[in-house]
């Protein structure tokens, strides 16, 4: 993957939203907006105009203020639609279609000849309108292959810019991700996106195998929100590509924490301790081993520089710490003791530990040394 451009279309204002309970003012949304920006988003999917007068204000709002990333809306496969979308003053619209039998026949009560005719119409009004236009294939992950190459290949010739495959169930294992999107590029000359759930918690593995396969682009929420279980994390994602695929997004990540902690805010969804990325303790040690590492070199137990996302290391001290993990935190509140004295009372700092079933703070450690002779 490497050299390959691969652009990030987050849809925190939209499929973030969508998460049940989760509501964005208007200022919210404005903020988001422009974060994303400023770190270098290519695009952002910022709502979804058929909704009504207020969604097409906020949308109008977002257009104004002038944002290098491109604006693009949701819709369904009606003029109607696409037209609350112009009338929004976005250039870039996804419109969506149901595209499995399960879908098809069981929630439209319709066919496959519907659906393409239903295409055909809506991407027919959107080109004529000179939008630019995403495709997109509504649990595309449980679609038949041969029909979503054909829609594919339809959706091409009247000038879709590109196809959106999604696992709207977040179905799919890594495995068949890749083969079905690199089947479907194999058939069709046309751009893929690929948008993935976490119901399996495979959101963020799958999006990367479908760049692999060949996707050009990839949907991602901050801190994973969406519908259910949520979202490929823009997180996770650009922090993989970097550090697992050697693919750069050009997007600075030292702000993902800055970001993270603002949408966990106005999403009432606060972030775990223990999100992976941008959780407050990913990198906190206590492990005896793991501290001696990375206080002799950060990479024997970091995989990556917690600078890069806007953190900083811990070292706990608890049940399982080792001596100097302890010597190294109590050089740092300005206490020196030796080899003995740090023996004698990692023993406590253990003890203490195992009792209140959580790590000590400053002000125990600080009482602890007070026992000590040399520095009461």
């Amino acid at each position: 993957m490497a050299g390959r451009r691969i652009i990030i279309d987050d849809t925190t204002l939209r499929d973030g939203e969508q998460t049940a309970g989760v509501v964005f003012s208007l200022a919210e949304k404005i903020r988001i907006a422009s974060m994303l920006d400023e770190i270098g988003v290519g695009e952002l999917e910022c709502g979804i105009p058929a909704m009504g007068p207020d969604e097409q204000a906020s949308v109008r709002a977002l257009v104004d203020l002038g944002l290098n990333a491109r604006l693009i809306t949701w819709n369904r496969a009606l003029i109607s639609d696409i037209q609350a979308s112009i009338d929004s003053g976005v250039k870039a619209v996804d419109i969506s279609l149901s595209v499995s039998d399960q879908h098809i026949v069981h929630k439209l009560r319709k066919d496959r000849a519907w659906v393409m005719e239903q295409l055909r119409v809506a991407l027919g009004f959107a080109k004529a309108n000179g939008l630019y236009v995403s495709v997109g294939g509504e649990d595309a992950s449980r679609a038949d292959l041969d029909f979503l190459a054909e829609l594919m290949s339809v959706a091409r010739d009247m000038g879709a810019d590109r196809f959106r495959y999604c696992d709207t169930l977040g179905v799919l294992d890594p495995f068949t991700m890749y083969d079905n999107i690199k089947f479907l590029r194999s058939k069709v000359d046309l751009d893929i996106e690929v948008h993935t759930h976490n119901d399996l918690g495979m959101a963020t593995a799958n999006a990367l195998a479908g760049l692999r396969a060949g996707a050009t682009f990839v949907n991602t929420t901050v801190n994973g929100l969406g519908e259910r279980a949520g979202n490929a994390p823009l997180e996770e994602v650009v922090m993989a590509l970097r550090h697992a695929c050697g693919v750069e997004t050009g997007i600075d990540t030292r702000r993902f924490v800055e970001l993270s902690r603002y949408v966990g805010q106005a999403s009432c969804r606060p972030v775990p301790d223990w999100k992976a990325v941008v959780g407050e303790k990913v990198f906190s040690h206590e492990s005896g081993l793991h501290t001696d590492g990375v206080l002799k070199n950060p990479l024997n137990y970091e995989g990556f520089d917690p600078g890069e996302v806007g953190l900083h290391r811990h070292l706990v001290l608890g049940k399982h710490s080792g001596s100097q993990g302890l010597i190294h935190r109590l050089g740092e509140l300005g206490i020196e003791v030796d080899r003995l004295e740090a023996v004698d009372l990692l023993e406590r700092v253990r003890g203490i530990s195992q009792r209140n079933k959580r790590p000590l703070n400053d002000g125990e450690l600080l009482a602890l040394c007070r026992s000590l002779p040399r520095v009461a």
